[in-house]
């Protein structure tokens, strides 16, 4: 198994342009990956969900939803590693000039953790743990974004899409947990000292059709400029 190589911070930077495409549960994340799959030197990546259903036997994604206070700690440490995995590692060709991947370890540190704390499906003690890592990483590791895509929407549009999309793992997510999220992500995005590159916000409460025709607008943008609409 090849190792993967943590980029030091006070090394140069020799990587892709990094986009996180952010956004709260059901709100369009996996349609704008999949548009940019069209493109040979953009590399997507999801959500890493069947690790998260699978460490070693263990469904972490399935027993957080079941239990937010019991395995929360667990959860969010695995997403943590699982996250800085795909934004640290190098590419898988050497072609790819975008990297594309869905939400970020930014997103994890700033909206989920921060809202697990808050609805003490943390202990204290447990949040300064992920909070000292999240440190280290940051001031040790290159995770800086060049650009995240927002797909912004509201709570109650998001969570009927869920209830319809039926994932097993949401079945028992309620309304309110929507809400703080959303809310933790309004929170960060609108922190300049939280996030470093340029914000694209797509409003995501729009029909399908409409979403991909304000990414299609934006695409250039979204990819950095690094690739032309001839190259797809």
């Amino acid at each position: 198994m090849s190792k993967v190589l943590l980029q030091n911070k006070m090394l140069p930077k020799n990587r892709p342009f990094r986009v996180s495409v952010e956004g709260n549960i059901g709100s369009g994340k996996s349609t704008c990956l999949n548009f940019f799959k069209q493109w040979d030197k953009v590399e997507i990546h999801p959500e890493p969900i069947d690790k998260w259903r699978n460490l070693n036997g263990h469904n972490l994604f399935g027993l957080v939803y079941n239990d937010l206070s019991k395995y929360n700690f667990a959860f969010q440490h695995y997403v943590q590693l699982t996250r800085l995995q795909i934004q640290t590692s190098p590419p898988a060709s050497e072609k790819t000039e975008v990297k594309m991947f869905e939400r970020s370890v930014q997103n994890n540190r700033y909206c989920f953790v921060e809202n697990a704390h808050k609805s003490k499906f943390l202990a204290d003690c447990e949040y300064e743990v992920l909070k000292a890592w999240y440190d280290w990483i940051e001031n040790n590791v290159d995770i800086s974004l060049d650009l995240i895509v927002y797909l912004r929407s509201t709570p109650e549009v998001v969570w009927h899409r869920m209830v319809k999309r039926g994932r097993t793992e949401e079945n028992a997510v309620p309304l309110d947990y929507l809400k703080e999220i959303h809310s933790f992500y309004e929170q960060w995005l609108n922190s300049p000292e939280k996030v470093k590159c340029k914000i694209i916000t797509i409003d995501a409460d729009k029909d399908l059709e409409n979403v991909l025709e304000q990414i299609t607008y934006h695409s250039s943008a979204i990819l950095g400029g690094k690739i032309n609409d001839q190259e797809s």
